[in-house]
């Protein structure tokens, strides 16, 4: 048995008869117990502290409301509560406020005393009602986890939510408050907190692909009985949890697999067009038309793409614009949908909002990202996302910058050189210069100096330690076997940008 009645509990009931406050209802308000009566001169003559729940409502003439509320205050009652209390006037409220008696109504007065009793006396039938609700709610066929989840908030009456240690991953009926969670102990099977700001019972989730969730129902007032069947309830729905999280994982990956495929076509069509591909990019909501900023967040080591998109997805659910994201290869590539030429500015919140999610995808994967160019249509789309490739590679060994790059902050020499670490490039450099590497290192070295300082010999030679006249000599060695003109600019780029590939 508890110590007390509390009108805070009362209020947190799932079933308290429709209660409501009428006057001098203080939340922290304690009754020892509840009595029900049909009427005063049923009530018991010593009230000693007791909520007293009436099924009449009050008498209609102010005098008499008065009367009623002395009689009630003055036989020890501190509290009272009737149906149709709105009836109550200005005088006998302000009445029952200076009189210390919490006066309220109730559209259901049994329901609230049979909510008393549950509270006071009767925890099992608190927890069977609380798991009754509980089985409805899995009984019915959810759309998705966050579907199952909303069912559940509104049979229980309280809210409910899907968390980690990290955060709420999905809530419903309200939203937890942030010391609430805090307070949570993921590591016990079952957690309770009280906090003045809301309280909480929560369960581990036994899920096998995703560790260190946790089932929370929560609410503000609910006190230590309240929480006790609020963890049984929690236990049972949990299965039912850890299932949809199971079934819309399935649903996720073979959906990730399908628009990744998708993407995947549409890139490698680069400027042809196929009706088939773009009536299945316009099912999924993709459209070509317009303007579009693309980004790419690529794994620095091993990352669960899957999961980085969900994080991606969440966090572009946030942004005000037309978003899209899928995974591919080692990361996720998406980008940002334009129907008019954004301004200036709006581009550059857009870029802000990226560095955003980029920040939030650094706290729990190892990733960097990269940003493209605005460009327009299907054309500038792949172009776009192109250039956040780069951008992506570039901004992988960028610490500096925070693993975020930008391609149009970038100069035209980091821009080559992003281009000599594709799969195309560094094959067609060995060629270029195989007739320097089948006599060894020295001629590639020298040369690749010799370009980086401008074609300065006395430099090149201070930099290697050679000679003046040992650089010159391997300098024009090497052009005689290349057969190739150095002084012509496009044919310096050339070999330049071959050096620096076999060197990275």
């Amino acid at each position: 048995m508890s110590d007390g009645l509390d009108l805070a509990a009362l209020f947190a009931h799932p079933a308290n008869g429709g209660l409501r406050a009428i006057a001098g209802a203080q939340p922290s308000v304690v009754w020892r117990e509840l009595v029900v009566a049909a009427d005063e001169s049923g009530l018991p003559d010593e009230g000693d502290g007791r909520l007293a729940v009436l099924t009449v409502p009050p008498p209609a003439t102010p005098w008499q409301q008065d009367a009623l509320v002395r009689r009630v205050r003055d036989r020890g009652y501190r509290g009272l509560v009737l149906p149709e209390a709105e009836g109550f006037g200005a005088g006998t409220r302000s009445l029952a406020e200076r009189l210390g008696l919490a006066l309220l109504g109730a559209a259901d007065p049994m329901a609230l005393a049979r909510a008393g009793w549950e509270l006071r006396e009767g925890r099992d039938a608190l927890t069977l009602g609380y798991v009754r609700r509980v089985a409805q709610s899995i009984e019915y066929h959810a759309d998705n986890l966050a579907d199952l989840l909303r069912h559940l908030s509104a049979s229980v009456g309280h809210g409910v939510a899907l968390i980690d240690s990290e955060g709420v991953l999905l809530e419903a009926g309200e939203a937890l408050p942030a010391s609430v969670h805090a307070a949570i102990d993921f590591g016990p099977w079952i957690s309770t907190v009280e906090l003045p700001e809301g309280s909480a019972a929560s369960v581990r989730v036994d899920s096998p692909s995703r560790a260190g969730l946790r089932l929370a129902v929560f609410g503000r007032g609910l006190g230590a009985v309240q929480l006790s069947a609020l963890a049984v309830a929690a236990e049972v729905a949990m299965p039912a949890v850890a299932a949809r999280i199971l079934i819309d994982e399935v649903a996720d990956v073979n959906d990730a697999a399908v628009a990744s495929g998708l993407l995947r076509d549409f890139l490698e069509l680069r400027d042809s067009r196929d009706s088939e591909l773009e009536q299945r990019m316009l099912e999924r909501g993709w459209r070509t038309t317009g303007y579009h900023l693309g980004f790419r967040l690529v794994g620095r080591s091993r990352v669960d793409t899957l999961q980085l998109l969900r994080l991606v997805a969440r966090e572009l659910t946030a942004l005000p614009v037309d978003s899209h994201a899928a995974t591919s290869g080692r990361g996720v590539t998406g980008w940002l949908s334009f129907a008019t030429p954004p301004s200036p500015s709006r581009v550059e919140e857009s870029v802000r909002a990226l560095l955003a999610m980029h920040t939030a995808a650094r706290r729990v994967f190892n990733v960097a990202t990269g940003v493209g160019t605005l460009e327009g249509g299907a054309t500038g789309l792949v172009a776009t996302i192109d250039g956040a490739s780069d951008a992506a590679r570039i901004a992988a060994g960028r610490s500096a910058t925070g693993y975020f790059v930008r391609i149009d902050a970038l100069g035209l020499e980091q821009l080559l050189l992003s281009w000599t670490e594709s799969d195309t490039f560094v094959p067609a450099a060995e060629s270029l210069l195989a007739p320097l590497l089948a006599r060894g290192p020295e001629l590639v070295e020298t040369l690749a100096a010799y370009l980086d300082h401008e074609s300065g010999i006395a430099a090149t030679a201070e930099a290697l330690g050679l000679h003046r006249n040992t650089v010159s000599t391997r300098v024009a060695r090497a052009q005689e076997l290349l057969g190739l003109d150095l002084a012509d600019p496009e044919t310096r780029l050339a070999v330049h940008l071959a050096c620096r590939a076999l060197r990275r």
